[in-house]
């Protein structure tokens, strides 16, 4: 446990260094690589045996080296990438922000970013085009997961109604594109920030052949989000604190057509001794952002502070050491009364909260 870092550390150097994608559909010894990639020979090939040791690479015999299944997963053409989420995680921004973990716990305040930048993550990132590429790139990697847990959570719900679907907050758009090939009635718009969408070649429509159907918008979640049938926020409400989160669900609200839904997915945090990936992220959270992971009351009660009324939680077919759902949200009126009492109300994707506004 104490060498974990060793070991995500030496899969980071071997995927920013390039040597995994040089080993893509091959084998090769680490002189090549080296040279191929203008590497130090000799630490390049202690490196490989290491990547071999932690299961990365096989080293078929004396320095001869082959991807592992594992080691495919960092591939950037991988269908689910971890590419991305490896490159952000255990790259300087992140890594810096984690040394402040035991101060930020003793003694409260500005988050670890903040003290090791002197700016809250997100300016940060406006400022340092190289650490928002890479932000956008982890949150699509994370979303080449996701995105196939929201739509088995949602299980092929009836969203009959909704003709407009925006994704706040939605990155390059993987999530959309899912929900869009999923649903082929909805169009969508994705609201980000310029860092985002600057990177014109990065955003997924096009190249999904979705771009008639989905359009991509400067916007600040906090202040004015498009008109929609219905808003999707993924991994968007655990950055922020409670007053932040009722803000942008306040703005949502206040745009939202009639009867408008709002679709949480997030991880949730189960009860006392449930090992989960949530209680992790959620240290994650504190270090980097004012946000953290919560607990489905948590979720309601934030969102019913904010306007929306819980409908029902979806939750994917349950995968170990992982609770992420989809909550759904939406006006509390006589037709949803009906709905709830005949049964047929939408609820929460796996992690998904859906929400409907209230009157």
């Amino acid at each position: 446990m104490i060498s974990g870092r060793w070991r995500s550390q030496i899969i980071y150097a071997g995927a920013r260094l390039g040597i995994i994608e040089s080993l893509s559909g091959r084998a090769a010894c680490s002189g090549e690589v080296a040279a191929e990639l203008s590497l130090n020979p000799g630490n390049t090939y202690r490196l490989m045996r290491a990547l071999a040791a932690v299961g990365a690479l096989e080293e078929e015999r004396i320095d001869r080296f082959r991807l592992t299944p594992l080691g495919e997963c960092f591939l950037a053409d991988h269908p689910t990438s971890l590419r991305g989420i490896l490159l952000w995680e255990e790259g300087e921004m992140a890594y810096r922000s984690w040394r402040h973990l035991s101060e930020v716990v003793r003694d409260g305040g500005e988050d670890g970013c903040r003290r090791e930048f002197g700016l809250p993550a997100f300016e940060h990132l406006g400022r340092n085009e190289e650490f928002a590429r890479l932000f956008a790139d982890a949150m699509t990697s994370f979303s080449r997961s996701e995105t196939n847990m929201v739509l088995n959570a949602l299980g092929g719900a009836d969203l009959g109604g909704i003709r407009h679907l925006c994704d706040i907050g939605g990155g390059q758009g993987h999530l959309m594109c899912g929900l869009l090939q999923a649903y082929e009635h909805i169009r969508g718009t994705v609201v980000e920030l310029p860092t985002t969408l600057k990177d014109k070649a990065g955003l997924l429509a096009n190249s999904m052949g979705l771009a008639g159907r989905c359009a991509y918008v400067e916007g600040d979640m906090f202040s004015e989000v498009p008109t929609a049938d219905a808003y999707i926020a993924k991994h968007i409400l655990h950055d922020w604190n409670d007053g932040e989160c009722i803000q942008i669900l306040s703005t949502a609200r206040l745009a939202g057509a009639d009867g408008a839904r709002f679709f949480i997915a997030e991880y949730v945090v189960p009860g006392p001794g449930q090992p989960d990936f949530s209680k992790l992220f959620d240290v994650h959270m504190m270090v980097m952002l004012t946000g953290r992971e919560r607990t489905e009351q948590e979720f309601i009660q934030l969102l019913d502070a904010s306007g929306w009324k819980h409908v029902k939680t979806w939750r994917q077919p349950e995968s170990p050491g992982v609770f992420f759902r989809v909550f759904s949200y939406h006006c509390a009126d006589g037709n949803l009364a009906a709905a709830i009492h005949d049964g047929t109300v939408y609820t929460t994707v796996s992690s998904n909260i859906h929400f409907r506004k209230q009157d």
